[in-house]
């Protein structure tokens, strides 16, 4: 413990074997995805998972599998037990949660709590940091099969971090310890910060479903097969170049390929039609601002895409 009560986390390297950080006992509120593997990387850290709680065989299953012999309990089982609990409940349950823990004298002054939910901060903490809890904000941004593979991705991987700037010490190191890579979130800007990664990795997923779905009916025996070197190298230069990265018929201004575009999908997805121009125009004025798209060919262009919204 230093001179403020907190654990001797923020070491140069607290990975180093001469700069560990005092081992904490672990508890898991919420075994579905993400509270197991983090765990396992804890106790892979040298922390003791001593107790999880979880509702679902489902996640019963997953706490067994990834913490083996933990005792699964009551979450108010789960705050005795541990000075370190991680709640990692779906983003709805957590301000419950909360709420019910701090109303019912589970948190114990000094207990570290660490919620998962990217779009929140720290603010929902606050019925247990009044209880004298130490309020923590980790959000792993990578998506989560509930499996031992989850364990190995969090090598590197960014972490949306907001804590109490005396805490920020504890939150950073507690990520290197899970082998991630912090990075600071202002509490008030988390809901912007969640809206970025859930509008480009799940929409993305979208995306790519529909364009295989449309391979498949052109007769394309394996999809994933065709679409992931151009997928790979599109998300590659764009990652390195941004818009710049901007290629095809929207980006040129081919407005007669865009409306056979159009034909086509009238003609065997009608449900993708709506998607599709809204991408077209997004693509289009990204394009348009950064000059690959001249404003004669984005008339033009445009003017394909309303027709069929006039139809």
């Amino acid at each position: 413990m230093d001179d403020l009560g907190l654990p001797a986390f923020g070491d140069p390297d607290p990975t180093a074997p001469d700069n560990r950080p005092g081992r904490l006992a672990v508890g898991v509120v919420g075994t579905g995805r993400v509270g197991p593997a983090l765990g396992a990387a804890l106790q892979y850290a040298g922390h003791k998972v001593v107790a999880a709680s979880g509702v679902s065989l489902a996640s019963q299953r997953r706490a067994n599998a990834l913490l083996p012999g933990v005792r699964l309990v009551t979450p108010p089982q789960v705050m005795a037990a541990a000075d370190l609990v991680l709640l990692t409940v779906p983003d709805d349950a957590l301000e419950d949660l909360v709420a019910g823990l701090a109303a019912t004298g589970a948190v114990r002054p000094g207990q570290i709590l660490v919620h998962t939910s990217g779009a929140k901060g720290i603010a929902v903490l606050e019925p247990a940091t009044r209880a004298g809890a130490l309020p923590l904000a980790l959000h792993p941004a990578m998506t989560f099969t509930g499996t031992s593979v989850d364990v190995a991705r969090l090598a590197g991987c960014p972490f949306g971090v907001t804590a109490p700037e005396e805490l920020r010490p504890v939150a950073e190191a507690l990520v290197v310890e899970m082998g991630g890579e912090p990075e600071w979130i202002p509490e008030d800007r988390r809901p912007l910060y969640h809206t970025a990664l859930a509008h480009g990795s799940n929409h993305l997923v979208t995306l790519v479903a529909q364009a295989m779905e449309l391979l498949s009916r052109a007769g394309v025996a394996e999809p994933g097969q065709m679409l992931g070197p151009l997928l790979g190298a599109a998300l590659d230069n764009t990652l390195r170049a941004g818009d710049l990265a901007l290629t095809g018929p929207v980006a040129r201004g081919d407005a007669g390929t865009v409306r056979t575009h159009i034909e086509q999908l009238r003609g065997t997805t009608p449900q993708l039609l709506e998607a599709y121009r809204a991408m077209a125009r997004a693509t289009a004025d990204r394009a348009l601002a950064n000059g690959t798209l001249k404003p004669e060919a984005a008339e033009a262009l445009l003017d394909a895409l309303a027709e069929e919204n006039n139809r």
